[in-house]
This record gives C-alpha cells, sequence and structure tokens, in this order.
C-alpha cells in the first residue's frame, strides 16, 4: 500500500529541529568569536600597560654636589658665557666617587662615575645659569640615575642570571644596594616623559616633541581636508551630472579608500619633496601627505550624511522659493553635518596612527628640539614608538608602551567625541 505524501507542515515540523541546531550553532559561533576579539584585545591592553607604566615613574639618586669655584667660574666674574661652558662632567663625576671613597682604580672609578645619568651635566648647567650664587655652594640634589640603574629598581634585571649574562654587573648592583640602605634611592613621577624631546639616552627621553610634531600635521590635515572633503561631496552628491566621468570619479574615489597607506607616502616624496622641494621631516609635508589619504574616508562619509537627508527637505526648501545652492547651505548641510564630522574625526584618528607614509618622507629622523612652527624638522608620535622600539635598551621598549598608552588614549578619546556629536546632533526621520 503506498505511503500518502506528507503535507507541508509536516516536512516543515521534520526539519524544524535540525533548523533549530543550527541556528545554535551559528549563534554560539558568533559569541565564540566576540568572546576571543574581546580576550585577545584584553591581553593587548594588560600587555602594553603592564609593560608602559613603569615609564610614568623615574629613579632618581641624590648627590652631594659642590659647585667648584675653580671648575665653574675660575675667574670669579660669573660671566655668563663661562658658566655656560665649564666642564660639569668633573662635577658629578666628583660628586658620585665622593659616595664611594673606597672605590680604586682607573676602571672601577670610571664605572661609578657612570651611576648618574648623563642629563646630570645639563641640569647642573642649568641650575647654576639661573642662579649664579650657587658657586661656591655644597648641597645634594636629585638627579636621575642611568637607565640600567633604572630598570634594576624597577625589578627589570634578574640578579639570578650569570653575572656575564647582565648588562650589570654584581660590583655595580652593590653599588646601588648600598645607596638604597643609605636612603639615597627613590622613585618619582617622571615629568621628563611628558615635557622634552627625543634623546639617546632613554632616562632623557619625551614625547613632547613627536606629540607637538602629530598636533601641527593634523591642524595641516584638518585645514585642507575637511574643506574639500565636504565641497566634494556636496559636488559630486547634488551638483555633478550622473554620466561615466561621475561614475569613474566615484570608482576611484572608493578604491583610494582601499590603498595602501605606503603608497601616499610614496607620492608625497615624489611630489612634495621631490618636485617642489618642501623641506623634509616637516609637518607641512607630513600634512599635506596625510590629507591625500583622509580625503576618500571623508568624501565618502560626507556623501553617505548628504543622502540620509530626507528628500522631502530639498522640496520643501525649493517649493517656498529658495535656490538649489540656498537649499543645500541652510538646510542640507546644517542637517548632514554631524554624519561628516564624524567621518572627519575617524580620518582624523587614523592620519594620527600612520606611519608608514611618514617614514617615506622623512619624519623618521632623530629630532631632539621641539617643533616651533611646521616647517620645522619633526617626528610624529607612531614613528617615536617605532624608534624607540627598534633600539636596544630595555628601558626604551618601556617608554615606546607608555607612549603607545598615550597615543591610544588619544584614539579613544578622537572616536568617542565622534560617537558625542554623533548622538547630540543627529536627527532621525
Amino acid at each position: 500500500m503506498a505511503t500518502p505524501p506528507k503535507s507541508t507542515i509536516e516536512r516543515v515540523r521534520a526539519t524544524l529541529a535540525r533548523r533549530n541546531r543550527a541556528e545554535r550553532r551559528f549563534k554560539n559561533l558568533g559569541r565564540a568569536a566576540v568572546l576571543l576579539g574581546l580576550v585577545f584585545l584584553v591581553l593587548m591592553f594588560v600587555n602594553i600597560i603592564s609593560t608602559g607604566y613603569p615609564a610614568f615613574w623615574q629613579t632618581y639618586v641624590k648627590l652631594p654636589v659642590y659647585f667648584d669655584p675653580q671648575v665653574v667660574d675660575p675667574q670669579g666674574n660669573r660671566d655668563r658665557e663661562t658658566l655656560g661652558s665649564a666642564d660639569y662632567g668633573a662635577l658629578v663625576k666628583a660628586s658620585v666617587r665622593s659616595l664611594f671613597p673606597e672605590v680604586e682604580g682607573r676602571r672601577d672609578r670610571r664605572d661609578v662615575a657612570k651611576l648618574a645619568s648623563r642629563g646630570t651635566v645639563f641640569q647642573l648647567r642649568r641650575m647654576v645659569l639661573a642662579d649664579p650664587s650657587l658657586v661656591g655652594v655644597r648641597t645634594e640634589i636629585w638627579v636621575p640615575v642611568d637607565d640600567d640603574y633604572d630598570m634594576l629598581h624597577k625589578g627589570n634585571v634578574d640578579r639570578t642570571l650569570p653575572e656575564a649574562d647582565r648588562r650589570l654587573s654584581d660590583r655595580k648592583i652593590g653599588w646601588f644596594d648600598r645607596l638604597i640602605a643609605e636612603g639615597r634611592i627613590e622613585s618619582r613621577f617622571n615629568a621628563t616623559f611628558f615635557q622634552a624631546g627625543d634623546s639617546r639616552e632613554p632616562e632623557l627621553a619625551g614625547i613632547w616633541g613627536a606629540a607637538m610634531g602629530s598636533f601641527f600635521m593634523l591642524v595641516v590635515t584638518l585645514s585642507l581636508s575637511f574643506p574639500l572633503g565636504v565641497a566634494t561631496a556636496v559636488y559630486l552628491e547634488e551638483f555633478a551630472p550622473r554620466n561615466r566621468v561621475t561614475s569613474l570619479i566615484e570608482v576611484n574615489i572608493n578604491n583610494l579608500a582601499a590603498v595602501p597607506s605606503i603608497v601616499f607616502g610614496l607620492l608625497g616624496l615624489a611630489v612634495f619633496i621631490n618636485l617642489f622641494g618642501l623641506p623634509r621631516s616637516a609637518p607641512l609635508v607630513g600634512g599635506l601627505v596625510l590629507t591625500l589619504m583622509t580625503l576618500p574616508t571623508i568624501i565618502i562619509a560626507g556623501r553617505a550624511a548628504l543622502t540620509s537627508v530626507p528628500p522631502s527637505i530639498r522640496e520643501a526648501a525649493l517649493g517656498i522659493g529658495a535656490s538649489k545652492l540656498q537649499m543645500i547651505v541652510h538646510h542640507v548641510l546644517p542637517l548632514a553635518m554631524p554624519g561628516m564630522l564624524t567621518g572627519t574625526i575617524i580620518g582624523m584618528a587614523r592620519a594620527l596612527g600612520e606611519t608608514a607614509p611618514l617614514l617615506m618622507i622623512g619624519m623618521v629622523a632623530f629630532v631632539v628640539d621641539i617643533p616651533q612652527s611646521v616647517t620645522d624638522a619633526a617626528t610624529a608620535l607612531p614613528v617615536q614608538i617605532f624608534l624607540w622600539l627598534d633600539s636596544p635598551e630595555r628601558a626604551f621598549v618601556e617608554r615606546a608602551s607608555a607612549a603607545i598608552m598615550v597615543l591610544l588614549a588619544f584614539l579613544i578619546a578622537m572616536n568617542a567625541l565622534a560617537i558625542v556629536l554623533r548622538r547630540r546632533f543627529e536627527r532621525r526621520w
């Protein structure tokens, strides 16, 4: 006897359990993917913070300094040129050696003198130039220690390793432990990290020069990319005819948004530096290169914001006698501006974190001075991080992680600003 055919409802019910199981598996895979992404994100932040936060503290040693008149001002006339050119290194060596009078031998005396940072020389020079009455005075001052001793104090030197595998010998570690026992060692907030430019010495290196370079570049980028991007978006969306030329332009703009950033660096090197002769390693050139890179993002975001404005707004403005330009300027642009600002801020955040195009235009140079204008030699915060991570000293890795924390804070703040602007000014129809 033939089996009667199943109805549609029966066939659906027969596969319902299987489809429900497949749906649950898909949901669980999605949740696992989100969880895995969060785990990697947390691990990244934990690694960066655990490595970088010690850079916000610097180890100092208290030195008994005698500003010997025979070294600082042998003529006794307090001439600033004489005071500025004095041999302050001799004062530093004498101060450190006075803490270890039992140390003899040329090599040991040279090693013990290296306990204080090389920046101590400039610190003493600044003190004397600011107050010449210090000449002939004995006083105790706190100065940074060398980066190797700073790493030792922060626990980044494994004392259990063989002496040949450590940067500090047992003798040097003994000297430092003695100073700790005498109360001459302490950790202080590392203000130099936020106030100084780059340096060959990790304990003297800071991010202020790179931060100013990034600031000048973003000013140039924002001044050029925002008006150009908005104007281009308005023309393509509101005025340009729909033909093959505009279609080709739109396709190229979308393609440029996906071009690797180093290509823009090559373009900047060929056009702005080789052709126009603009200075290398200058925020002006960096800003121009980043403008080319962020323009597609701003144009695409601007067009999307203009498209989101309902056609009824345009029709109402035209219906009461407004011209097309008045309709765009007084009605469409104000409503689309939150979306445009959001796209601009996101583009600026991407520009702030770029490194590859800046390497191509020479902003990888070692720059100590703080830039004062867009034409001064400078570097950027991401490039500074790249340079520090390329250094062999463990202290530079620590400072690079701290600089990454600062950079991430700026990026998070800029993205949060974009979200706030969108939610505050966005209108729904």
